[in-house]
């Protein structure tokens, strides 16, 4: 990701992560840092803060231009100071400042092509252009029923689409696979002995009634419905073979050469249509009932059982 920050991003990005002037007329809604605070907050990013001569706002600019000349291009570590200037956890006894950090932030790196957006109980920085709205609605369902597997996956695969496609594809796998392992779990059925995407995929299909006939769906459509869930399999289908092929959990040889970002990206929406569809399903056939993470699932889920 290629990040060109303005100045006037710079300056607000510095009043968060400093705390604005100590004499100003209105208190700043950033993080009040005492200088020796900050040059151990940047040191975190191994990037340079000097205070001598200058007051903290002014050495925190410093410090951020200092960044982005480490930076050589590749955004990774301007991405990663601006996260952690809207990270949730400093703001824990004020939410509501959070939210307004982010708010700021988001009113000026919208100029650079950016954005702060919540996943699960982080945020990180995206490009505007590549933020589709199926992840965009995935990313707030997930974070809105605590599904922190997903969240992370998805987060995961869309970091990874445009420097590390292979990676992503892996993750937008994993995506549909932790909804379908969850809703077998809950639901007291054996995982199936094929654990893929595609096996999981079918395991799921009959407890959540992913048949038009059985939904009273109009005659008239039964057709249409049909071919679009039939559709999904196939698109399911694709994913898994595609992160068989070119996924980031296999090796490689030499010389391999890698997808591009497209079809990652294609992957990670593809992935993401269809955990929400299934999330949606669930919610809808199970009314009021929680739909844990997996790796929570299973021991509650054992629990439950030995109690009953």
């Amino acid at each position: 990701m290629r990040i060109d920050l303005s100045e006037q991003s710079v300056d607000a990005l510095a009043e968060i992560i400093s705390g604005g002037s100590a004499g100003a007329y209105e208190p700043s809604i950033g993080v009040y840092r005492q200088g020796w605070r900050l040059e151990g907050w940047f040191k975190n990013f191994g990037v340079p803060f000097d205070l001598e001569g200058a007051t903290r706002v002014t050495a925190t600019v410093t410090a951020i231009r200092a960044a982005i000349f480490l930076d050589s291009g590749n955004g990774e570590l301007l991405k990663r100071i601006i996260e952690a200037a809207a990270d949730p956890r400093d703001f824990i006894k004020e939410p509501e400042r959070h939210t307004a950090v982010v708010e700021y932030l988001n009113k000026h790196l919208v100029f650079d092509g950016l954005k702060l957006e919540p996943v699960g109980r982080r945020v990180r920085l995206v490009e505007i252009a590549e933020t589709a709205l199926v992840t965009a609605e995935l990313s707030a369902m997930a974070a809105g029923i605590d599904f922190d597997t997903v969240s992370r996956d998805l987060d995961r695969a869309l970091r990874a689409a445009s420097d590390d496609p292979e990676i992503a594809v892996t993750a937008a796998c994993a995506v549909v696979e932790s909804v379908c392992r969850s809703i077998l779990v809950e639901l007291g059925i054996d995982l199936p002995a094929k654990q893929d995407i595609g096996g999981l995929y079918r395991a799921v299909r009959d407890p959540l009634g992913l048949d038009p006939m059985k939904e009273g769906v109009s005659a008239e459509i039964v057709t249409d419905v049909k071919r679009v869930l039939s559709g999904l399999i196939t698109t399911i289908e694709g994913v898994g073979s595609l992160r068989t092929h070119v996924g980031g959990a296999h090796g490689k040889e030499r010389g391999f050469r890698r997808i591009d970002a497209r079809i990652a990206k294609l992957a990670i929406h593809s992935a993401s249509a269809t955990a929400l569809f299934l999330i949606e399903t669930w919610q809808l056939r199970y009314p009021g009932r929680r739909l844990p993470p997996q790796e929570t699932s299973s021991p509650e889920r054992q629990a439950r059982q030995a109690g009953s």
